[in-house]
């Protein structure tokens, strides 16, 4: 298998993130899509608090997020979120050193909210306010734990819309291995699930319907499984799921959803561990909200473990978007930030590959 998009000018860090940060104490800001995270993260003292409303219950009438009243409802949550972390923390707004915001990717009303919210009261506080790439964040995620990964190490992103390898090598140097060229996994798992009658959003409900069916009754594709790269693509396999649907009916949907659940976990994990042989490390990231797939989980750590690979994954309640990860994030590129630039632009669509180095 063959890498792309190598980028041999950016340098490489081998830094243990707690050693670099200064001493500074960070809210972070989360606001991308449909759930609203604030946090509050001291690189002395670790994550102080965090706070997550999810607007699941909203959107699911219309089985998908509606990006007006997402955005909407971000600028009725997102004030009371940071006084409530700042309560919990025993923390004021004069305390605060800095504000991370996440840029993008995203919905662009809903960044702008979170962008305003933070610039506005950076200008208020004269501190500095950076804005973070929302998959960086869920990258770094594994590092807020108490036994963080040492860079390098490949890490598997499976957020939302975004299913993509990346070799790391420091905060800010990566490099893309492989990514989807259609559907990502979280979009397939949600779309399978809503061909089974299972609602949105979908990838919890199948998991658990999975757990309680037979993988093995039907057969379905793996798709670009022997590629030869690191790409994936799952569009195929929502369309193979789709065909079965319409020609076995609902009555097995739970063998249904456990074959699509095994097909889509071993792609996954076969182009993980292979991207960690191309890469030469022995550490896996998997962080994103399919990283709290337990199937995935379960096999992913058996199978790099018979290669003597060790797998690190965000606890739980951070596999989905939050803000614990925005403040951390933020507080490593703050700690190397050169000016107080108080404009902002979001940025809906941003490449990961594209951030500079710290």
């Amino acid at each position: 298998m063959n890498g792309k998009n190598e980028n041999n000018n950016k340098p490489t860090s081998f830094f243990p993130v707690p050693r670099f940060t200064p001493l500074m104490l960070v809210l972070g800001v989360e606001s991308s899509c449909d759930e609203t995270g604030v946090a509050l993260y001291d690189s002395a003292r670790g994550l102080l608090a965090h706070a997550l409303y999810s607007q699941i219950a909203m959107h699911n009438e219309y089985g998908g997020v509606v990006p007006e009243l997402a955005s909407r409802d971000h600028i009725r949550r997102v004030l009371p979120l940071t006084r409530q972390v700042l309560a919990e923390s025993g923390c004021t707004l004069t305390d605060l050193d800095g504000i991370a915001y996440t840029q993008g990717p995203g919905l662009a009303g809903a960044l702008l909210v979170g962008a305003g919210m933070a610039r506005a009261l950076a200008f208020a506080l004269d501190i500095p306010a950076v804005g973070v790439h929302h998959l960086e964040g869920h990258m770094l995620s594994p590092l807020i734990s108490d036994t963080p990964p040492e860079f390098p190490f490949v890490a598997l992103l499976v957020s939302g819309g975004h299913t993509q390898l990346m070799r790391v090598s420091g905060v800010g140097c990566y490099t893309l291995l492989g990514e989807t060229l259609d559907d990502a996994a979280g979009e397939a798992f949600d779309k399978t699930a809503q061909l089974l009658g299972l609602g949105y959003p979908g990838g919890p409900a199948l998991s658990k319907l999975a757990a309680t069916g037979d993988a093995g009754h039907f057969s379905l594709p793996r798709p670009m499984l022997n590629s030869g790269d690191f790409d994936f693509s799952f569009s195929g396999l929502k369309t193979a799921v789709l065909t079965l649907v319409r020609r076995q009916g609902l009555e097995q949907a739970a063998d249904i959803a456990a074959a699509f659940q095994a097909a889509a976990v071993e792609v996954l994990v076969s182009k993980s561990l292979a991207a960690c042989a191309h890469s030469g490390v022995t550490r896996l990231v998997v962080a994103g909200g399919v990283g709290a797939n337990t199937r995935l989980r379960e096999r992913l750590t058996r199978e790099a473990a018979a290669r003597g690979i060790v797998v690190f994954y965000p606890k739980l309640e951070f596999c989905t978007d939050n803000g614990a990860m925005i403040a951390f994030a933020g507080a490593q590129r703050l700690a190397h930030a050169s000016s107080a630039d108080l404009t902002f632009a979001v940025k809906p669509r941003w490449d990961l590959a594209t951030l500079d180095a710290v």
